[in-house]
């Protein structure tokens, strides 16, 4: 596969990185064609967009992963959940287009994420924003890089360890008024929006940015697997509001008590203020 990297020997996971990379590419190529070809915009329940670029790259990525891994168990988001994932032991995660508003709105802020999850911590990531050229991805033997217009970068988390002057990076679709009290408590004036939850995790392990608060119960196991597993290799963490780690093997695939990422020397102190913000339902 020419158009990606991967190191000659990788002792595990070699051949799932290549796929996942392989497949992110080419939903990325799809979504990027259909988009031109005009939207139409369905929606699904609690009024999210879906579009025929979301149903075909799933299509397109679930039917080749469940070609070349047939035992592992395979979530998407625009598919019925198949409820062995709780006790399974290779679970993959997709997300065919992470940040469907701007997608729609012919914004950059989206991509293509697909992550394995190998008894329940996340493993394999590949988060593929096409309209950039830009891939960011890891596997436990390949340090967490950036492909951005044909050049490799490794990613590394900032040291960046006061609140007030970190970098904020938050949604640019569902922001509320939450995030002013975030910014409030911390002191923070610095706030980029991204609609991609996998993009602002993966600046954050690129060092561009040091924080993401999202207070919401919005966000699914699709939507954190594969950047987590890049940002964790990156130096950097993500957990609850609360600061417990994100639970794949939950019944629920919901993340019901928010997210946090940081580059991991700022996360103690920003979970402690956190919890007397957002005190526990």
């Amino acid at each position: 596969m020419s158009s990606c990297y991967v190191p000659a020997v990788v002792p595990s996971y070699e051949s799932e990185l290549r796929v996942a990379l392989e497949l992110a590419r080419r939903a990325g190529d799809l979504v990027v064609a259909l988009r031109q070809q005009g939207i139409e915009v369905d929606y699904k329940a609690g009024q999210e967009p879906v579009t025929r670029a979301d149903r075909e790259a799933s299509g397109l990525i679930v039917s080749s992963l469940l070609q070349a891994f047939p035992e592992d168990i395979v979530i998407s988001e625009e598919l019925e959940v198949d409820p062995r994932r709780v006790s399974a032991s290779r679970v993959w995660y997709v997300d065919p287009i992470d940040g469907t508003r701007d997608y729609i709105r012919g914004d950059d802020g989206f991509a293509v994420m697909i992550g394995l999850c190998v008894e329940g911590k996340p493993t394999v990531g590949v988060v593929h924003q096409p309209t950039r050229d830009r891939t960011y991805f890891t596997a436990p033997a390949v340090p967490a890089q950036v492909k951005d217009t044909g050049h490799l970068h490794l990613l590394q988390v900032s040291a960046t360890d006061d609140p007030a002057q970190s970098r904020l990076a938050a949604s640019a679709s569902h922001r509320s008024d939450d995030i002013d009290r975030v910014k409030d408590r911390l002191g923070i004036r610095d706030e980029l929006n991204v609609g991609s939850v996998g993009l602002k995790l993966c600046l954050i392990a690129a060092g561009s940015r040091d924080l993401y608060v999202n207070p919401a119960a919005k966000t699914k196991a699709w939507d954190t697997c594969a950047p987590e597993a890049i940002l964790h290799a990156a130096g950097g963490q993500l957990s609850d509001l609360y600061g417990q780690p994100v639970d794949y093997r939950a019944e629920d695939l919901r993340h019901h008590f928010g997210l946090v990422g940081s580059n991991r020397v700022l996360h103690a102190k920003v979970t402690q203020q956190l919890a007397t913000l957002f005190p526990r339902r």
